[in-house]
């Protein structure tokens, strides 16, 4: 991938998918168009901050799992490794999880391709057809590739936690109440 397409997406996802997800709009964005996306929250390996990171997903075998595609180099990944412990927020809640590197060869063919079907367009991105490829191919192609399953330990707090944006969701109806009934 490109930087000038690198940056777009950091850009995308820092102040539209993840503040869309954050204040509980996440089920308006999960289609074969432009994928099933889900947000990790993740906490700053060196400022112990909450950071928020929109990947691909792919439920299996009751486990969750995405990929980091700017491979070990990303930040929200190497958060992830330092502290395993991730809240999911998932287009339908959230959940409260321990992430895992997959080591299995033919278990990480099988989520790369789960999580590249479920990609949409971004997909393509990596430069092959997922629905395509041979296992034997993507193999070769995933060796850099962390494979990461989310073992889902309870529920998370998600969109509507106390220290997230749902106020802001509920502040806006509020104030579209008020103006209605008093207009």
């Amino acid at each position: 991938m490109s930087p000038a397409l690198r940056k777009f997406f950091r850009f995308l996802n820092k102040y539209f998918m993840a503040p869309l997800f954050r204040l509980g709009f996440g089920s308006f964005f999960g289609n074969p168009l432009s994928g099933y996306i889900m947000v990790l929250k993740v906490i700053g390996r060196k400022s112990g901050l909450a950071r928020y990171a929109p990947v691909n997903y792919f439920i299996h075998r009751g486990n969750i799992h995405c990929i980091s595609g700017g491979r070990k180099s990303s930040d929200w990944y190497r958060n992830l490794m330092a502290a395993p412990e991730v809240e999911v927020i998932l287009p339908g809640g959230a959940v409260f999880g321990r992430a895992e590197e997959v080591v299995d060869p033919n278990e990480r063919v099988v989520i790369t391709r789960g999580v590249f079907q479920n990609a949409g367009f971004a997909a393509f991105f990596e430069g092959y057809n997922p629905w395509k490829i041979s296992n034997e191919d993507l193999a070769k192609r995933i060796e850099d590739l962390p494979v990461l399953r989310i073992r889902p330990l309870g529920v998370g707090n998600g969109a509507f936690d106390p220290a997230g944006w749902a106020w802001v969701w509920a502040f806006i109806i509020s104030i579209i109440a008020i103006l209605w009934i008093v207009f």
